[in-house]
Order: C-alpha cells, then structure tokens, then sequence
C-alpha cells in the first residue's frame, strides 16, 4: 500500500485532560517547531509513510471559515521528502463551542472534512488517505464514560459512541465528495481480556467483549450495527487496530494506584499473540489492515518492534492483507495529564526535554529492528530501500 511497510506516526492528541487543562502534543513534542527535519529524518530511516494529525480545534474557527496554516508546514515537508500521510482529522481535540452530542456535530464535523480533504486533495499527488474519527471506542470510554478528558462525561460512553460514528460516516462521505478515491482508515484498539484465575462465572463477559464489544465501532461503520446511521463495508474501508503492550488484562482486575489496568504479563500463557489477533479482524471483515499503532517503552522498545514483525511476517505468509506497521509515537512525548512527565516510546528522545524540537537521539536497538524487518511486505522482485545510518537526528 506503501512505500514501505513501517510507517512513522506523529502523536497528534488536542484537547483538555482530565484536570481541564490544554494539551497539544503535535506542539510538545516538538513536531510543529521541526515539522521539516522530522520528515527528512523519517525518509533517511527508510520510513516512507506516516499518520499525521490535522488539529480540528486549530483549523475550524467556526461560521464555516477554516484556517490551514497549522496544516501548511506538514503537507508541504512530507511532500518536499516523499512521505505519503494518512491524515487524522479528530484525534479528540474538537471546537470549544461544539456539543458532541448535539444534532449539530455531524453536519459540522463533514464540512471541516470536506475543506480539509479539499485542501489536501488539490495540493497532493496520488491517493489519499484520511482517519476521520480516531478511536471512537476509546473516545467513548475516556471522554464519554470516565470523564479523562472533554467532554469530561460518566456514564454516557454508549452515546458518545454512538454520534462519534455517526459523525464518522457523515465526514467520510465528505471525504469522498472531496477528493476522488480517497481511502479511509478507521482506527480502534484492538483489547483482549481474560477472566480472572479461579472466576469461571466471568467467562460470559469476557467472551461479550471480546467479540462484541471490541468491534463495536466498526461494526457501526460498516453497517452491521445500527444501520440506520448509514453505514457500509465502503464506508469502514481499511481497518486500522492500535495494539500495545497495554491492550490485554484480567476482566475486573484492580487498577493500579494512577487509575490504569495492570497488562497480562509478557509470560502469562493466557496472553494472545499479536497474530491470532489480527487473524481475528481478517476473518470478521476480510478488508485491508493496517497496525495503525504500536509502541512499548524504554528498553522495551526494540524486543517490542521485533515482535511485532514476527507476528506481522506470519500473517503475511498466510495472505491476510496487512498492508503496514506505523510506529506510534514515532518521537517521545509528555504525558497529557502530567506534561512534566516524558515518556520514551520512539524512535526518537529529545536530548533535552523541555527542549523537545532540539537535538534528538535515536533509539539504537528499536532502529536495528527495522533494518533487520525491513523486507516485510515487499515485492520480492523489487530492490530494498538503501539501509538507513544508525545515527542520532540531526538538530
């Protein structure tokens, strides 16, 4: 699908955490301040695609006007250094003045797709990719049910769901009256649970979730659930699953004492391999996938991507269409709700981080895992992309 099978991904989370407070991490990171270097640095690593976020709170300034110069920067450096995008349109930053469960969300939420899918369209070459919703199912549990970040609501997690979708169809719709052959990739995550050891009572449960309630979005996008929102296999087009090491748990196991579920562990029989997992959404939809996240930290990071590869060069021997691994996020970043926290998941750490679009150092085993899986999804009779220098970004 791609000129390479692993794709960067540029973190791209707007909105107000759980304390109330901004957060913009295409700006935290120091991705707005170094937008040119990052995609020079991406395509001498051999990584010719990337997600990239569009700020719907930066562009929409309401009354139907829009103002791209927030999106300019990016279009212009990954065209300049040959990276296709998959552009993210709602990664949960959204109008301050807009009620997402309003009737007004979707006929505004598809004029904002529409102008940016324009604007895109005529200054790309090509086809174009668009996310319109990012994660509806975990928008809808963190904004919807626990109230984590806007629009800071409990208990109406179903609903926020709901008109997510919903608005999801209406903007994809607008995609493609925007630019022509446009694809979709629809991303959610992609969890697992088990029942607890010794809690037999609990199978029932796991089994709902993990095979209704995992797959609830997409189902609405491709028509299969609630049909009425107008849904279809065209409008769920790609499928994109973000999968962490995070993405497996015990069904009501006690959270930790920062409120997060404690994973399956590395070693625990009970743990899914990635590949019987992505067998899983083949099967279910028979469409294109795409790993449209992935990421462990610290010295987790490259076993981790070794991993995934494995998994990935399995399914890819059995013909499942998986058309690409975005590593995600492709550069270290603050945390949301304690910006002072930086977390190192990429490819990338700034040597100084309240510095973060300065000097930057590469994390050397999760590069050398890309060399060595660098084949995947290639053409056999097509020559590699030259081996990318193991080597720091340059300031």
């Amino acid at each position: 699908m791609f000129e390479s099978f692993f794709l960067a991904g540029f973190e791209g989370s707007t909105g107000y955490n759980r304390n109330g407070l901004w957060f913009d991490q295409v700006a935290a990171t120091g991705h707005e301040a170094r937008a040119d270097g990052d995609y020079a640095d991406v395509a001498a690593a051999g990584l010719r695609a990337a997600r990239e976020a569009v700020r719907w709170p930066l562009v929409d300034k309401g009354l139907g006007r829009y103002d791209f110069s927030s999106l300019d920067p990016f279009l212009e450096a990954a065209r300049r250094h040959g990276v296709e995008v998959i552009w993210d349109l709602f990664h949960y930053g959204y109008p301050r003045d807009l009620d997402l469960l309003g009737d007004a969300f979707p006929e505004r939420f598809a004029d904002y797709c529409h102008a940016v899918a324009r604007h895109i369209d005529v200054r790309s070459e090509g086809t174009c990719y668009f996310t319109p919703v990012n994660e509806p199912s975990f928008f809808a549990f963190a904004g919807g049910h626990e109230g984590l970040f806007a629009p800071h609501l409990k208990g109406r997690g179903a609903e926020l769901k709901l008109a997510l979708c919903r608005a999801a169809i209406a903007g994809i719709e607008a995609i493609w009256a925007a630019s022509q052959g446009a694809r979709i990739v629809n991303v959610d995550p992609l969890c697992r649970v088990v029942a607890q050891h010794g809690r037999p009572e609990d199978e029932e449960a796991v089994n709902h979730f993990n095979n209704g309630a995992v797959f609830e979005a997409f189902d609405m996008l491709a028509g299969r659930l609630h049909p009425e929102l107008g849904g279809s296999p065209a409008h769920l087009d790609i499928v994109g699953i973000n999968y962490y090491w995070t993405n497996q748990w015990e069904w009501g196991a006690a959270p930790l004492p920062d409120g997060r579920i404690p994973p399956l562990a590395d070693d625990d029989p009970r743990r899914a391999p990635l590949s019987r997992l992505l067998r899983s959404v083949w099967k279910r939809y028979r469409h294109d996938i795409l790993l449209t996240e992935t990421a462990h930290v610290g010295e987790r990071r490259g076993p981790w991507l070794r991993e995934v590869a494995r998994q990935s060069e399995l399914v890819l021997r059995e013909g499942i269409p998986l058309r690409g691994v975005c590593l995600y996020p492709i550069l270290g970043m603050p945390e949301w709700h304690e910006p002072d926290v930086w977390t190192p998941m990429g490819l990338w750490d700034p040597v100084v981080q309240h510095e973060p679009a300065g000097a930057r150092l590469v994390c050397r085993p999760m590069l050398e895992a890309l060399q060595e899986f660098r084949h995947l999804g290639r053409d056999p009779l097509r020559p590699l992309p030259a081996r990318p220098a193991l080597r720091a970004a340059a300031d």
